[in-house]
This record gives C-alpha cells, sequence and structure tokens, in this order.
C-alpha cells in the first residue's frame, strides 16, 4: 500500500493541537474557524483559562477565541482519538547545562503514539536540531501505537515563527515552511497550511531542511546581536555612544539593524545550542556560534557592572544599596517572562549586596515568583533607589519622562538607560 491510498483527504482531516501556548493556541484559533479541532494541554488551569475564553499570554483576543467555533479544549488524553491528524506545539527548552531538553516533547509524542491510527499523520513545530524529528520522536510514536512508521502512520515537520507580542507580524501573516516525510504527506501537509497562512507556504525538500531552516533563523539574529554586544563593549571603553555610531552606520542602505541588549526568550537564546548539541555530536565544535552565544550569555553581568561602576563613580555604596530594574519580561509589551535574561542582572547585583526591587506591569506576578522566585512590586517607591535600570522597553515606560523615572530615584542615583529609549543627555549611562 502507498501513503496515498492510507492518507485521509483534505477536508476529512481532523486536527488536535498537543500543546496551548504562545504556538499552539493561535494554531488551534486558525484551524477551528473552518474545521473540528481538539486544544490538547495538560494544564487542567489553562483549559479551564480558555473554555472560559481568556488567553493569559495575550497572543489571541477574546474575540477571536469566540470566532474558533469548531475549536474545543481538552486536558483527556482520550479525546485525541477523536483526531487523524495531531501537531505538537511543546516547549523545548535546554537544561543548565546549556543542553537540548526533549522531554516536553517526548512525553507529548508519547501521548500522541497511544492515540495513533493507521493513515494518521503528526506534525511537528517545536524547534530541534536537524534530525530529532525522525531519529528521537518517530521511535516514541512507533513504540506506543506499534505502527510503522511511513507505512502505517506519516509525519512532517513546519517550524513555528510565532513572535509573541508582536500584533504585526502573525501566524498568519508570516510565510511557513512545511514538510513531509513522504512526497504525498508533504503535500497534504503543505495543503493543510495553505489553508490558514494568507502570507503562503515554502514547501522544504525534507524534514531534516525544514529543522535545520528553523535553528538558523535565530542562530543568524543570536550572531548579529553579539557582534553589537561586543562593540557596545569596545565602544564603551572608547568612550563613544553605541547609539549614535549604530544610528550613523545605520544611513547607509544595507546596515543591519540589530541593537545590543539582553537576548532571552524561547527562541534566540536557546535555539544555537540545538544545533550545537549536534554539530558537536557528530565531531565538530561550532567556534563562531558559541562564542556567539558566550557572549551574549555574559551580557546581564556586563550591565549589572557597569551600573555599579558608575554608582561607585557617584560615591554610593552598592553593599546595601536598593536598585529599582524596570522591565522583567523577555522583550517589550509582552507577558512572556521564558528564559529572560533580566534574571542575570538581578543575580549579580544581589551578590554586590544590592537590594533589587523589579516592577514590569506586564510581567504576571505569580509566574515571576513561581518561575525565578522574584517577587515583583506593583509600585516603586519615590526617592527610595540609589541605581534605576530600565531594562524592557514596554511602552508603558516609553510614555515617562526622565524627570518622571528619576523621581523613583534618592538624590544622588544612577539612571542606566539599557534600552537608549531616552535622549542622551537624559541619562547617566546607556548601553
Amino acid at each position: 500500500m502507498t501513503d496515498g491510498i492510507y492518507l485521509p483527504k483534505l477536508e476529512d482531516i481532523r486536527v488536535a493541537v498537543i500543546g496551548l501556548g504562545y504556538v499552539g493556541l493561535p494554531l488551534a484559533v486558525e484551524f477551528g474557524k473552518n474545521r473540528r479541532v481538539i486544544g490538547f494541554d495538560i494544564d487542567r488551569a489553562r483549559i479551564e483559562a480558555l473554555e472560559a475564553g481568556t488567553d493569559s499570554t495575550l497572543e489571541v483576543s477574546d474575540a477571536e477565541l469566540a470566532e474558533a467555533r469548531e475549536l474545543s479544549f481538552s486536558s483527556n488524553p482520550e479525546r485525541l482519538l477523536d483526531a487523524n491528524c495531531y501537531i505538537i506545539t511543546v516547549p523545548t527548552p535546554i537544561d543548565a547545562s546549556k543542553r537540548p531538553d526533549l522531554s516536553p516533547l517526548l512525553r507529548a509524542s508519547e501521548t500522541v503514539g497511544k492515540a495513533l491510527k493507521r493513515g494518521d499523520l503528526v506534525i511537528y513545530e517545536s524547534t530541534v536540531y536537524p534530525g530529532a524529528t525522525e531519529e528521537d520522536c518517530v521511535p516514541v510514536l512507533e513504540r506506543n501505537s506499534s505502527l510503522e512508521f511511513n507505512k502505517d502512520f506519516f509525519v512532517g515537520y513546519s517550524p513555528e515563527r510565532i513572535n509573541p507580542g508582536d500584533k504585526e507580524h502573525r501566524l498568519t501573516t508570516i510565510r511557513k515552511v512545511t514538510s513531509g516525510s513522504t512526497p504525498n504527506a508533504a503535500d497534504l501537509i503543505d495543503s493543510l497550511y495553505r489553508g490558514i497562512i494568507k502570507a503562503g507556504t515554502y514547501k522544504a525538500e525534507s524534514i531534516r531542511v525544514a529543522e535545520a531552516a528553523k535553528v538558523i533563523e535565530n542562530t543568524q539574529r543570536d550572531i548579529n546581536i553579539a557582534l553589537v554586544n561586543e562593540l557596545a563593549i569596545i565602544f564603551n571603553r572608547m568612550g563613544i555612544d553605541t547609539e549614535a555610531v549604530l544610528n550613523a552606520a545605520g544611513s547607509k542602505w544595507n546596515f543591519l539593524p540589530f541593537r545590543p541588549g539582553l537576548v532571552g526568550g524561547h527562541c534566540i537564546g536557546v535555539d544555537p545550542y540545538y544545533l550545537t548539541h549536534k554539530a558537536e555530536a557528530i565531531g565538530y565544535h561550532p567556534e563562531i556560534i558559541l562564542s556567539g552565544r558566550r557572549l551574549n550569555d555574559g551580557m546581564g553581568a556586563y550591565v549589572a557592572s557597569r551600573l555599579v561602576k558608575e554608582m561607585l563613580k557617584k560615591r554610593i555604596h552598592v553593599q546595601g544599596s536598593r536598585v529599582l530594574l524596570m522591565g522583567l519580561t523577555f522583550k517589550e509589551n509582552c507577558p512572556d517572562l521564558r528564559n529572560t535574561r533580566v534574571v542575570d542582572v538581578i543575580k549579580e547585583l544581589r551578590e554586590f549586596g544590592a537590594s533589587v526591587d523589579v516592577f514590569d506591569p506586564w510581567a504576571d506576578t505569580d509566574e515571576a515568583e513561581r518561575a525565578y522566585g522574584i517577587q515583583t512590586v506593583p509600585t516603586p517607591d519615590l526617592s527610595a533607589y540609589d541605581g534605576i535600570l530600565i531594562s524592557v522597553a514596554h511602552d508603558i515606560f516609553r510614555e515617562m519622562s526622565s524627570a518622571q523615572v528619576r523621581d523613583y530615584g534618592k538624590d544622588n542615583h544612577v539612571l542606566f538607560d539599557l534600552k537608549s529609549m531616552l535622549p542622551k543627555h537624559q541619562s547617566d549611562i546607556r548601553l
């Protein structure tokens, strides 16, 4: 039998989306506007909130949720038996040693494997290293289903390109890379996504190509940011304002507009380690990628040291001082706390003996406490801080004048504008 005989027709596909976070929920909602979809997540509280019509990640509005009339939610694995196409969108983090942690992906594969039937499709969207889908995930599917890959069931890979907090570049307006384990499966998967992606699709020649394409997208950005971070360190030692240099260089049409800063989040600070892990497994030590990662991973300590040095110049005792950090999420205007590198700055300042308050109206207080042991403050004290660091460029902070920000500081304090939000002369230092 060929896969074309076993594969379902496009109009008969019943989708289950496994994992309803920043990636999975928008996908389930779009599919749920036109076909039956099961949104599955093991977090019962998440399911209850979505059933009540609210998305805590703010990626999907209440109105958009209501539009997905064919979408239902469940944390019961037995509901997955009703589907014939499973799209896995669970996180793929790194562990404390910077090694890929595939455990959420493999657990999701096990759950799906138990529901697999002859002719079913499994599509992975989670970021992985090239080869992971077929080498790591497929054996789990086979073991738990007692079915044979590319005979009884088929697999695809279509990497997510979600940009949390971005209301312009959204799921349907970003071109989607697709792939499949056989030509017929690849065609069906591509057709499935073309039904919801307005920007169109790009069918890669293999699953491994699609996996590699995803992992280098963020590796490229990581290396470019590492370059400007290193330039910022050099220019600081030379007494040159980095933002002024970048603005001048940016007057050339083909200069890339990267800016220095902390590199966190679920992709840029994580994905390169998936590629370097695979490279080292096949006997190659990647120099440039790991060098960029080391530099970006060290920026939290560098930012803290810059603030401390400037405080010392103003004869402010760092031991026992109070410092205010404005922003905790990994990027602006977004509640996403995953892999935020602001925590590195906090850790370093505390090791210097400073007491640190964190103010971020976007961050969920319970999640900050649960993930990092950080208790955010609802409102900073006035005239209380020896150091103020604007660490995330939320619009709510951009709307504040330098005088309003400085009102949080004591008469003698340091204002570090990490994001270069204020005019140069209105802060004491910037990156």
